[in-house]
Formats: structure tokens, C-alpha cells, sequence
């Protein structure tokens, strides 16, 4: 079995490589931007542009893979206030010079594409948990491309007959988080504060939202399921069907700290529009694999932080 990962040098895709490779009869190619950081070493690596529509014909006419899964993705909300064009170009071009690939080539791979909860926008707390049928109200451009990429997908499965399935995943974590991402921010300041690097507050934006958490090693399980289960054309929320408010979130980190933290408040850590309250109804996922997640989100997020403790001591740079 072929599988082929877009995105394979980031945060979900290395997760994902490591958990395909954990079973030998697996053939992982990864798609890595050129001049991106490396893919994981388990896996062997493609460099491809994937706005390069050719680059892309020609790489998945030669793997002819069986699987693929697309992660390749601009994945921040908040940056894509900063690049609404080179967001939507990324998420949108990336993915339809990635399908007429797969169509120019005469293949029937399984896809998986992967989209976001944020494609629902707000919905208020009285109608959670978010089933599929909800209707996407995209609040950020970051957003409104993973709603173009879904419309996409299921085009090409209804008009050109590839099998397609979609998700809707909902915030996922875990060891290997970015520091873009709120959670991964927290926990790396509380190391560096640890480390006597940082001065011993953290800066947080909006604490009220409300989110769903997955671990990251789940949600991949998830991915690997619903590639030999799931129905072509058809969306899946990818959830733990539980919310935690954010400041609940840097409440369980901080009491994990083996120093005294404050925190405070940097507005620049605001989003032009962030939604209140997001969490997933996964019941179409489970109907369709079986699928639970099995790490509690306690262990998660002490992952997350032994995590940035290694990187912190390593002396490792990662710019905020």
C-alpha cells in the first residue's frame, strides 16, 4: 500500500508518517515544500510546489500512490488576516493542482482532504455540539478557503468520480505544536520561564472562547480510519465532542509549571474576529469507523509541555 502525505513536514503530518510507517507494509512518500524544513525521516521525501501544477502531475503520475492525504495548508486564522490572497492561492490552488493530478493521471487513490471547524464560524452555544448539516458561516479568510477546499473536494468526487472524503477537524494538539497556536504558545513561555529565558508572565489574547481538543496522535488515528471507511463525497467532524475554555486551558498548563507565572493580557493577540464557541458532534465519525479518542486531554497537554521543555533546553530558537 502507497500512501502519499502533503504537509508531510508539519506538525499533523509528522504525526501522521509515524503511525503509517509504524506498520511495515506501509510505503510513505512525503510531499515537503522545496527549501521547507525537513520531512520525517521515516518516510521518504518528495520536494514539490504544489502551485507548480505540472511539478504536481508529475510527481503523482510517477508514485501512483493508493492514499493520499492532504494537510498541505496555510493553517493559521490569525495569520490569515496578515495574507488573505497567498492563504486562499495555498488552500484552494494547492488542492485543485493536486486533484487534476489524480484526474490527468488516470488513478483512483482514496483522498482524504482535511478542513477545518472553523469553516462553521459562529454558532451559538445553545445548538452544540456542531453536527455536519450546520451551515459554514466562514469568519476569517482562513476559514472561507477551507470552505472553498471542501466545495472543491466534493466536486471532483460528484463530477469526475474520485473518492474523496473530507473532514471537519476540530482543534487538535499534542508534542510538536507550533507556537502560533495558543495552547503550544502557553506552554513554551511557561518553559522558558522555567529555563529563567523568560520573564516569568505569559501574554494571552482572547481567554473566553471556547474549543474543542483532540489530541493530535488521535486525530490522525482518525485520518488512517476514515481513508478505508468513510464515504466518498461525504464530511466528518473530527471531535472530541467536549469544550474547554482557553483560560481553562492555560489554568491546566500553569498548575503543570514549576514556577509561579503571571499572566497578562497583549491585545495584538487578538483576532479581528474570533468565534466563541466551537465544539464538534463526531458521531458521523464514529458511525462510520469507530473511532474514540483514547488520550486524555491532561496527558496531552503535559506532552505538549515536556515537549517545549526538550526544545528550551536544547537552546533551540523558534521565533514567536
Amino acid at each position: 500500500m502507497r500512501w502519499l502525505v502533503t504537509g508531510a513536514a508539519g506538525f499533523v503530518g509528522g504525526h501522521l508518517v509515524a503511525r503509517l510507517r509504524a506498520e511495515e507494509a506501509r510505503e510513505v512518500f512525503g510531499i515537503v515544500r522545496p527549501g521547507s524544513s525537513p520531512a520525517p525521516s521515516d518516510c521518504e521525501a518528495v520536494e514539490v510546489d504544489l502551485l507548480d501544477p505540472e511539478a504536481m502531475r508529475r510527481c503523482v503520475t510517477s508514485l501512483r500512490p493508493d492514499r493520499i492525504v492532504h494537510l498541505a495548508a496555510q493553517s493559521s486564522a490569525r495569520e490569515s488576516w496578515k495574507d488573505p490572497e497567498g492563504t486562499l492561492r495555498t488552500n484552494l490552488f494547492g488542492l485543485l493542482y493536486l486533484l487534476e493530478a489524480v484526474r490527468l493521471a488516470g488513478l483512483t487513490p482514496r483522498l482524504l482532504v482535511v478542513g477545518s471547524a472553523e469553516e462553521y464560524g459562529a454558532v451559538p452555544a445553545a445548538a452544540a455540539p456542531i453536527h455536519e448539516e450546520t451551515p459554514p458561516r466562514p469568519a476569517s479568510p482562513y476559514a472561507l478557503s477551507k470552505v472553498a477546499q471542501g466545495y472543491l473536494a466534493l466536486q471532483y468526487a460528484l463530477a469526475h468520480g474520485l473518492h474523496v472524503v473530507r473532514t471537519r477537524t476540530f482543534n487538535h494538539t499534542g508534542p510538536g505544536r507550533g507556537p502560533g497556536f495558543a495552547e503550544s504558545s502557553f506552554a513554551r513561555q511557561i518553559a522558558e520561564i522555567e529555563a529563567g529565558r523568560h520573564d516569568p508572565s505569559i501574554a494571552v489574547g482572547n481567554l473566553e472562547a471556547v474549543r474543542d481538543f483532540t489530541d493530535v496522535r488521535d486525530v490522525v488515528r482518525a485520518y488512517v480510519q476514515l481513508l478505508e471507511a468513510g464515504q466518498s463525497g461525504e464530511v466528518y467532524n473530527v471531535a472530541s465532542g467536549r469544550g474547554h475554555r482557553i483560560a481553562e486551558v492555560l489554568e491546566r498548563l500553569i498548575a503543570h509549571s514549576r514556577v509561579r507565572v503571571d499572566v497578562r493580557r497583549d491585545a495584538h493577540l487578538l483576532r479581528p474576529v474570533d468565534t466563541p464557541y466551537l465544539v464538534g458532534d463526531a458521531t458521523r465519525l464514529r458511525r462510520a469507523t469507530g473511532w474514540e479518542p483514547e488520550i486524555p486531554f491532561d496527558q496531552t497537554l503535559e506532552d505538549l509541555l515536556r515537549h517545549w521543555r526538550e526544545r528550551v533546553a536544547a537552546q533551540e530558537h523558534v521565533p514567536y
